[in-house]
């Protein structure tokens, strides 16, 4: 029966060339948009992970709860024993030492005096170490612009926005003034060894980065950090096992009322993401019913159509004796094969567009100069398995439930009146 109604669709293409058109344009508005916003999501949650939040984070209770002033009287101290107590209680996981900071950048002329200051946001990472994957993690070969990445200490990355705008080059000497963790004031000297930029307004804005070894010695914290980052071996977000170690953790080292107590925070605890992740889940859901209702009225209408052109058709069948619900369950099998047909079609129209824009996507950094938020500033999407079958719910549903609504009518035919019908 199959392929007595393939053949059917296949020679009266009148019967099914629009449905298929119209389930195949919206397969592909589905498939497309979908990994759009799964991948600008995904690079979103990546670039959070990688420079802010890792896939869980450990602070002090009394830093955590003023993360945004980067309190440095509340930094973690004696952070090689956490780091190995933590690898010691959950196995698999890579901890690293951040410290971020902030204070006054001077900038001296050739003679030594200064010739411009300006407020700076620091961050410190292991830059030197040779097991280190700090360097790779945050891709500042890929940022770096001009010169070279620190080889020794004493040596200083600076955005290439802030460079451009206090004139700075390779190879000048930048004085950064800013007080310890004990409250004392501090400075040091740098040596400008390149400029980065990250295509990231966030980032970009106003930061320099150096070695930690550097800023504990410049801040005053030997074997201190305000945050350790915690990643999984396959640098992939895992929500359910970071709860768990998060669970497992504050359980025996938080307490509410010691400041200085560590407590750990999950990637979605963090930056709004978990509301951020939430409304990339439900846009996919919503996206989907849209389509579904919007190519149901559609398919509904076409099916009405097709119905009246098939009026004699379905009188011819039931006065042979076909039951209308005989008839019913055929029109619905080959609805079911108009809308695969018409999903296969969009989906690898999707994927022709998909593709590109996985590979290149495209620039929005212009359009948010000022932004805040870590976000990427080039949207790509994504195929993930996902991308290969989300086009098949909304098209064969939508084709499914129009062409159910508009059959209805077969029900509505009263068999005494078909032969004087037949006759017309």
């Amino acid at each position: 029966m199959i392929k007595f109604l393939f053949k059917g669709i296949w020679r009266d293409s009148t019967r099914s060339k629009f449905p298929i058109i119209i389930v195949a344009i919206g397969v592909v508005f589905t498939v497309t948009i979908t990994a759009l916003l799964t991948g600008v999501f995904s690079d979103m949650i990546d670039m959070n992970a990688r420079f802010s939040t890792g896939h869980v984070k450990v602070s002090t209770l009394g830093y955590s709860e003023n993360a945004s002033q980067n309190p440095l009287d509340m930094a973690l101290l004696d952070v090689d024993s956490i780091i190995e107590n933590l690898t010691e209680q959950f196995p698999g996981m890579e901890w690293v030492p951040r410290i971020n900071f902030g204070g006054l950048m001077d900038l001296s002329d050739e003679n030594g005096e200064t010739r411009g200051q300006g407020t700076a946001t620091g961050q410190a990472y292991d830059l030197l170490s040779k097991d280190s994957k700090e360097v790779d993690r945050l891709n500042l070969e890929g940022a770096l612009r001009e010169g070279s990445l620190p080889t020794k200490s004493g040596e200083a990355l600076v955005s290439q926005k802030f460079a451009e705008k206090a004139k700075l080059k390779i190879g000048d000497e930048i004085t950064f003034f800013g007080s310890t963790m004990y409250g004392s004031m501090s400075f040091q000297n740098f040596t400008v060894s390149g400029l980065i930029s990250f295509g990231n307004p966030a980032l970009d804005r106003s930061g320099f980065i150096i070695d930690i070894t550097d800023a504990r010695q410049m801040l005053d914290m030997q074997d201190g950090a305000t945050e350790l980052l915690g990643y999984f071996e396959d640098n992939k977000y895992d929500d359910k096992q970071a709860n768990v170690i998060k669970s497992g953790f504050n359980k025996t080292a938080t307490d509410s009322t010691n400041e200085f107590s560590s407590v750990m925070l999950t990637l979605k605890d963090q930056n709004d993401l978990r509301s951020l992740i939430s409304f990339a889940d439900n846009m996919q859901q919503i996206m989907i019913g849209v389509f579904v209702l919007a190519m149901s009225i559609v398919l509904w209408n076409v099916g009405l159509l097709g119905g009246l052109r098939r009026y004699k058709e379905f009188g011819v069948r039931l006065a042979l004796g076909e039951s209308k619900g005989a008839i019913f369950r055929k029109l619905l099998i080959e609805a079911c094969l108009i809308g695969l047909i018409g999903s296969i079609v969009g989906t690898l129209l999707a994927l022709a567009i998909v593709y590109p824009l996985q590979e290149y996507g495209f620039d929005i950094s212009g359009l948010l100069p000022e932004t805040a938020m870590m976000i990427p500033s080039v949207y790509r999407a994504i195929i993930t398995p996902s991308t290969f079958y989300l086009g098949f719910i909304p098209g064969i549903l939508a084709m499914v439930l129009g062409q159910a609504l508009s059959g209805i009518g077969i029900y509505k035919r009263e068999t005494s009146k078909l032969f004087k019908e037949l006759e017309v």
